[in-house]
């Protein structure tokens, strides 16, 4: 009985020292960027009411989940230019477009699907629930990252079938 006890304790432990990005099916989850340049993840979630219902005001939230875990706000540049949002619209009562900093023509349409809302995105022309955004970049000579390729991960909406999409930039 007493290592049942201790095991339970480890696990439980164990659990909760994961960034909260690595359960998909935490309700207030919608997906997260990673980047091969460190293990720190920009996580993006939902804000609701009370109610279950999406906020009227910036329903949708962007911070970093650092390699320890711990959760920090992007910083001002980060947000104007890279990881925030730039764009929240209301298009009805459980449906948001979300335009990202640095993907300014490409829409996320949030959308409630079997009452939790997921992030919706065309994959390969397929429309799709995003799950992951990798990013693939190099240090140039001046300090500035470049580039090399963004991948999109997620699953069919239809058919719930793993997809991604390899995006080389121009």
């Amino acid at each position: 009985m007493r290592s049942s006890v201790t095991v339970l304790l480890l696990v439980v432990i164990l659990l909760s020292s994961f960034p909260q990005s690595v359960f998909a099916d935490n309700a207030g989850h919608l997906f997260f960027i990673e980047r091969n340049k460190n293990k720190h993840l920009v996580q993006y979630d939902i804000r609701l009411t009370e109610n279950r219902d999406l906020s009227d005001l910036r329903p949708v939230n962007a911070y970093w989940i650092l390699e320890n875990g711990r959760r920090e706000e992007l910083n001002s540049i980060e947000r104007k230019y890279a990881y925030g949002i730039i764009r929240q619209e209301k298009l009805d009562k459980d449906k948001f477009k979300v335009i990202l900093a640095a993907f300014k023509g490409w829409e996320i349409i949030v959308e409630r699907i079997n009452d939790t809302f997921k992030a919706v995105v065309s994959i390969n022309g397929i429309e799709s629930i995003l799950q992951k955004i990798y990013i693939k970049s190099e240090e140039t000579g001046a300090g500035l990252p470049r580039v090399l390729y963004v991948e999109l991960v997620g699953r069919t909406k239809e058919r719930g079938l793993p997809i991604k999409e390899r995006i080389a930039p121009r």
